[in-house]
């Protein structure tokens, strides 16, 4: 009798397959419905495309939660969703993302990553090896980043549109304590510091999804940005405030800084960090460089005897190396951010009021 029943369940799992392979196309395979089922193929799933690319000590063991060392210091915690489109772009994809954006929220606070999380949302017919080219991303920025993917969780949900897949990353950082970032203690006078060249990440995107070509190809940033805030922080430069400037670009953090501290900001358009390549293609598609999204760069305040200290730390890194100061906080009233032209005029910079570029993220 049970071994009847346990033939039934073989036949009716070869059954799934084939007709799923069917649905998909026999050429090349793809993520299946019974991929998310709970069964046999999601074991398969995770034992031959996820487990021997993100294997660890603390996913290895496939618990409902990873089960974390002691940790010395105040805990942050963040989360994020990738819906980036298309998957990959210049530079990078969807997996190298999702890890560095995770692991960038709790750089610019301060903190030192631990663990992330990932949650995968598969769209029906996704080609396993594009999955498999994804985990491979992942695992990369991970052990980049010095940081383990402790836990996760696998969805597949019916087709929508064309290899789709959404990514969800968490991430544990431990802050030590000392330092905090607090808009609130800028002081006019102190500079605003960029860790380099600006916007390449959106326009990376954007050049795949529109089939643009442009003469010097443009590659997104994504990294993650842990290492280099440490070495900025080892400096002892008063450090007041990091953001990594994703969407809305520069624009929206120095709006946000402008607001959030009182002050006014005075910005060098000589001094900003944009390549040619950059700058050309905004140029072409009308596009304002300073509100494209960025996923490797990050904006610092800091005191204005430490500037000078904590700049050359930057450039001594290799996410650095083209770092700039790019302005300084003013009493000028009421709060605005100004860009000083080359020309030797003056325009407002503000926050862009939609997105100029969907999914880029």
């Amino acid at each position: 009798m049970i071994e009847d029943l346990k033939k039934t369940a073989r036949d009716a799992l070869e059954k799934t397959r084939a007709t799923d392979s069917d649905a998909a196309g026999a050429d090349e395979a793809r993520v299946l419905m019974a991929h998310g089922g709970g069964g046999e193929l999601t074991r398969e799933l995770l034992a031959e495309h996820v487990l021997p690319r993100l294997d660890n000590a603390l996913l290895r063991p496939l618990m409902d939660s990873a089960v974390l060392p002691p940790l010395d210091g105040r805990l942050c915690f963040t989360t994020d969703s990738f819906v980036v489109a298309p998957l990959v772009f210049p530079g990078g994809d969807i997996g190298r993302l999702a890890v560095c954006g995770t692991v960038n929220d709790l750089a610019v606070m301060g903190a030192r990553p631990v663990a992330l999380s990932l949650g995968l949302v598969i769209e029906e017919g996704l080609p396993l090896a594009l999955l498999d080219r994804v985990l491979d991303s992942v695992a990369a920025a991970a052990a980049e980043a010095g940081v383990p993917v402790a836990t996760g969780d696998t969805k597949v949900i019916e087709r929508r549109g064309e290899d789709g897949l959404i990514i969800n990353t968490a991430g544990v950082g431990v802050l030590p304590e000392g330092f905090t970032v607090d808009a609130g203690r800028i002081a006019a006078g102190d500079a605003v510091l960029v860790s380099g060249h600006l916007a390449e990440h959106g326009l990376a995107v954007l050049s795949v999804r529109e089939g643009l070509a442009f003469e010097t190809e443009i590659r997104s940033d994504a990294a993650p940005l842990n290492g280099l805030v440490e070495a900025l922080l080892a400096t002892g430069g008063d450090v007041k405030f990091l953001r990594d400037p994703t969407r809305g670009g520069l624009a929206g953090v120095l709006a946000d800084l402008a607001e959030d501290s009182g002050l006014s900001l005075e910005i060098e358009e000589a001094a900003l960090p944009l390549s040619r390549a950059v700058l050309g293609a905004a140029e072409l598609l009308g596009l304002d460089p300073l509100t494209i999204a960025n996923e490797g760069k990050v904006v610092a305040a800091v005191a204005a005897a430490d500037a000078e200290r904590v700049l050359a730390a930057c450039r001594a890194h290799p996410l650095g190396r083209h770092a700039a100061l790019v302005g300084r906080f003013t009493k000028a009233a009421p709060p605005l951010v100004e860009l000083l032209t080359r020309g030797g005029g003056r325009r407002l910079v503000s926050r862009p009021y939609g997105e100029q570029l969907p999914r880029i993220c």
